[in-house]
């Protein structure tokens, strides 16, 4: 991987982007088909991966630019519908470059299946004998997925809640006994094996307890594989729109703690870090409502609705940190169903799942950090309105920097339409030399 910096990629046609992107990769031009006119999943796909097709829904791809993560350069694939997102996502990439980028880690992929249950007679002494049993029902689980075993994943733990679950009709509380299979899925995400491991086991569940076993599935509160991101940003990196880098550092930093002591705005700040997280999982071809559920979950862990990210001010610095649980997966599933998704992964250089988590966390971070930014000074309206002015004049066929005098006229003329930029245009053409404004 050569640099995320590719100045000017807003500008070019989609080819010239794909052909900068391959160059940036050091890969031949083919190794992106799929990408371009062409990409989309084929109807047959599409069909048979689930019931009652009728049709292929388009969203747009795009790239973040400007990543460092863990000291490595990175292209990141982002699958949304929403305008600004990438754009905002790279210029807050861009400014982290300035105090060495994002730090990254995962913990281990090590997912969560359970089984409930019922009907105990001494719910204590039967989690004893659960727990007492823990080799035999790990090995039983085991030998429902030897492949994923023999590569050093499978069934690792087990533990045992006791959980009092209310009768709807009379009110009385029955403790179930809820059994936690850790499973390390290796590269999946690891539904389907896991509920697989939870269903097999149950008849020895049974018989080891004395109860009745009721549900057999997965969590999606994938607290034990959580992902977190740190950076460190000077203030100078940060000074723009006439607000120095120290005002900008604190309106973050007020900003954060304003989610932190309110619900109401920590939900809309958390929706920022996912607007990151959900459009790399929907390229990635991941399972982006397993990773909301999950990280909201977590979020209120502590008995009140917290933001996933905290940032704060500490020594001519921005500092920011994200920690939430991720759960994807890079084989198996919709990633190879959809031949576009092996692509856009290769794009990343090709991450396991462990480090596609981490990734995904700094995306998070930088995205948060961007929608803040925008908050903490000219307000987000504002910031979207000019993005998106400069959007319009791009699409009216401004370059150089006339971009940015159609852009400015728009927003002075409260009219970001496509006519109005090229009655604008037109008129610079009249002006200036033609080489300048076109």
């Amino acid at each position: 991987m050569g640099t995320s910096r590719l100045p000017g990629f807003y500008k070019m046609r989609i080819a010239e982007r794909l052909r900068r992107v391959a160059e940036q990769l050091e890969v031949d031009g083919d190794e992106l088909d799929g990408l371009g006119e062409s990409g989309t999943l084929p109807l047959a796909n599409a069909d048979a991966m689930i019931e009652n097709a009728v049709g292929v829904l388009g969203l747009p791809v795009g790239v973040g630019l400007n990543f460092v993560v863990n000291g490595e350069d990175l292209l990141i694939p982002m699958a949304v519908e929403e305008p600004s997102v990438i754009a905002a996502v790279g210029l807050a990439a861009k400014i982290a470059r300035d105090g060495g980028g994002f730090q990254a880690e995962a913990d281990p992929p090590r997912m969560i299946g359970q089984v409930q249950v019922s009907s105990l007679a001494d719910p204590p002494a039967a989690k004893a004998a659960l727990l007492r049993e823990k080799r035999q029902i790990l090995e039983a689980a085991n030998a429902l997925q030897p492949a994923m075993k023999a590569r050093g994943g499978g069934a690792q733990d087990l533990e045992v809640r006791l959980v009092p679950v209310r009768d709807a009709e009379n009110g009385a509380a029955e403790v179930h006994a809820i059994v936690h299979l850790l499973v390390d899925t290796q590269d999946a995400m690891g539904a389907n094996l896991i509920n697989t491991m939870c269903e097999g086991v149950s008849p020895l569940v049974e018989r080891i307890s004395g109860g009745r076993v009721r549900l057999r599935i997965l969590s999606n509160l994938a607290d034990q594989r959580l992902a977190r991101a740190t950076c460190r940003i000077p203030f100078d990196a940060l000074a723009d729109f006439g607000f120095s880098g120290a005002e900008v550092a604190h309106g973050i930093a007020e900003a954060s703690r304003f989610a932190d002591a309110d619900p109401y705005r920590a939900c809309t700040h958390n929706k920022g870090v996912m607007n990151g997280v959900d459009a790399v999982a929907l390229a990635t071809g991941n399972d982006w409502r397993a990773i909301e559920a999950g990280a909201h979950a977590w979020a209120a862990r502590n008995g009140r609705y917290e933001p996933l990210t905290r940032w704060w001010v500490e020594d001519g610095h921005l500092l920011g940190k994200a920690e939430l649980p991720i759960q994807v997966g890079t084989v198996g599933g919709a990633v190879k169903a959809n031949p576009l998704v092996p692509v856009l992964l290769r794009l990343m250089g090709n991450p396991g799942a462990q480090k596609l988590a981490a990734i995904m966390a700094a995306v998070g971070l930088a995205q948060n950090m961007a929608a803040l930014r925008a908050l903490g000074s000219v307000g987000i309206q504002k910031g979207h309105m000019a993005l998106h002015a400069r959007s319009v004049a791009v699409s009216a066929g401004a370059k150089g920097s006339a971009v940015e005098e159609v852009a400015r006229a728009l927003i002075a003329a409260g009219e970001i339409k496509l006519h109005r930029a090229q009655e604008i245009l037109a008129k610079l053409v009249a002006q200036k030399p033609a080489a300048e404004v076109t």
